[in-house]
């Protein structure tokens, strides 16, 4: 039985470098492993409390939680956005790690990765997502980096997937996920 990854995208531009990244992860998943990239967090209103009550939950939120729920890992694809993760991923996160104490991320496999203009491929913006994720309960993968500067430059030409070194690292990092959601 394949290893189901769902993968939320930080960057809601169709052509965005972090987008192809997801994509190129669909093409590079290695045998045993099944990604899905989710479609829809635009969608998802801010999270307020006073939204999420039982029979209330807005419906774009009530899905992205059935979806988590039927992944055996997550993988977040992130920007870097003023030195931080886009709202729309830290949002996401939010109404993932409610209700508290039994949120769907409870133990759930999570890393993050990603790619910006910068030199320094969005790290801050990981970190940030590391951490939020790890609070929410997930059980985050801290050995699983990949940081990709220069997007703009190196994507230019070249989709992330057709990238040889990206691949490697891709499934490279897909094979880790799998052996720590076999593991959970």
């Amino acid at each position: 039985m394949a290893t189901k990854v769902l993968t939320l995208v930080g960057s809601l531009r169709n052509g965005s470098t972090n987008r192809q990244l997801a994509e190129a992860t669909v093409e590079n998943a290695p045998e045993g492993v099944e990604i899905s990239v989710y479609a829809g967090l635009e969608n998802i209103p801010f999270y307020n409390e006073d939204n999420d009550v039982e029979g209330q939950v807005p419906e774009a939120a009530a899905q992205l939680r059935a979806a988590v729920a039927d992944a055996d890992a997550l993988l977040l694809v992130s920007p870097e956005y003023n030195g931080t993760m886009p709202a729309v991923l830290k949002n996401a996160i939010d109404w993932l790690s409610r209700p508290f104490g039994a949120s769907v991320t409870k133990d759930l496999p999570a890393a993050v990765i990603g790619t910006a203009f910068g030199q320094y491929g969005g790290v801050w913006a990981q970190d940030e997502a590391r951490k939020a994720l790890g609070i929410a309960g997930a059980k985050v993968i801290e050995e699983i980096k990949i940081a990709i500067p220069n997007s703009v430059v190196r994507f230019a030409e070249t989709h992330p997937k057709d990238d040889a070194e990206v691949a490697e690292q891709v499934a490279t990092m897909l094979k880790d996920i799998r052996k720590v959601a076999e593991a959970n």
